[in-house]
């Protein structure tokens, strides 16, 4: 009987069915993934570094660094001279605010290199910054003397410039250790959050699994097309989450969703009601988003509103993208009494956010508030 009620689906069209199906997940960009498996620890460190927060901690420890510089010219406390230290702190900061400038420049240069490659061509690069920035200061020191450039030997370009080099490699070696600290750190980070990830979805997989299982069977007598679509949207949303959970574009997740919105659809009928509001739709094939971030929210919003509720509900999505930031807003009605009752919901959320930090640093934010029987979600972060 099964058999013969499976035959019933085959059409003409059984070219997009689940066996001959090309899933989303796998449709997903080549070369994005291409690019996610070429970039190194170190190297993806060397893009991110123009960011505020790594700019910031590296800002504050060449002002330690200057301070000690200062400190063994001077040799004691009562000998230090406040302007050499101004001095040490104004040279170390301009050559690491030209030496993250030119990273900043030349990402895509940065992200093609290896990790030992980038780790020397960015020493090579800060030593250059030393020597140019030296002989520099020098050019303009004797102009100052002299308004005029004429004698100008090289010996005065090039005065102290051995002596700074000294200081380059000091500061090289002291920004590489920071790279390196900085890369274990990530590194154990994601594998944490990789385990928590891997925990969260064993949890949620076979839940939702035998509840659109059992949507299938329901709709293979009445309404066996039907059933086809729901196995199709069904497989390629395991397919996408057994991958790595990798950037992907936004347009992609959001059709991730709109498949897994389709299955509990056919679960809820009347019930679920979707609004989708993408402000611009021709931008979405730009921004990047960790894979599966948007579905354990739209999965809260349905275990929490949707199935709690016997009248018809509306989940609505508003999509925004200006200049380099993502605003995704999620609302959603709520039963209060039952908003604390299910463990996985502080996880999903935990996780949304500590994935979303991994890629795009401290421009995340992510709010929730709770009024009026409407739960809202907020989610902003920099994708540049």
């Amino acid at each position: 009987m099964w058999s013969c009620r499976l035959n019933k689906i085959k059409s003409s069209n059984f070219d997009k069915s689940i066996a001959n199906s090309t899933s989303l997940a796998e449709g997903l960009s080549n070369q994005t993934a291409r690019k996610n498996e070429k970039t190194v620890l170190h190297s993806d460190f060397f893009i991110r570094i123009g960011q505020w927060q790594y700019f910031f901690e590296l800002f504050l420890a060449s002002i330690v660094l200057a301070l000690l510089l200062a400190l063994a010219e001077a040799q004691s406390w009562s000998q230090l001279d406040p302007t050499h230290v101004i001095k040490y702190v104004l040279y170390i900061n301009w050559i690491v605010l030209v030496f993250i400038a030119l990273l900043d420049q030349m990402k895509s240069v940065w992200q093609k290199m290896n990790a030992v490659t980038s780790t020397i061509a960015g020493f090579l690069l800060l030593q250059i910054i030393v020597v140019i920035t030296t002989s520099s200061l020098n050019v303009l020191f004797y102009w100052g003397g002299n308004f005029s450039l004429q004698n100008l030997s090289w010996a005065v370009v090039f005065d102290q410039v051995v002596l700074h080099l000294g200081y380059g490699v000091l500061l090289g070696a002291f920004c590489l250790r920071y790279i390196y600290v900085r890369g274990e750190w990530l590194k154990q980070q994601k594998s944490e959050l990789n385990a928590r990830i891997q925990a969260m979805q064993a949890r949620i997989h076979p839940h939702f699994l035998f509840n659109s299982l059992n949507s299938v069977v329901s709709l293979i007598g009445s309404d066996p097309d039907r059933a086809e679509q729901m196995l199709i949207d069904l497989s390629r949303l395991f397919r996408a989450s057994f991958q790595e959970l990798k950037l992907v574009t936004l347009k992609e997740e959001i059709q991730l969703c709109q498949h897994y919105l389709a299955i509990e659809k056919v679960r809820l009928g009347s019930r679920l009601q979707v609004d989708w509001s993408i402000q611009q739709p021709e931008q979405l094939n730009q921004v990047t988003i960790p894979l599966l971030t948007l579905q354990p929210l739209l999965e809260n919003c349905i275990f929490h509103g949707v199935e709690k509720k016997r009248t018809d509900t509306k989940i609505v999505i508003l999509v925004e993208i200006l200049q380099n930031q993502v605003t995704i807003v999620i609302t959603n009605p709520f039963i209060v009494d039952k908003m604390e009752s299910r463990e996985s919901h502080g996880i999903a959320v935990e996780n949304v956010k500590q994935r979303l930090k991994a890629h795009f640093g401290y421009s995340v934010q992510f709010r929730n508030h709770a009024g009026n029987g409407i739960f809202t979600t907020v989610l902003q972060y920099q994708y540049k």
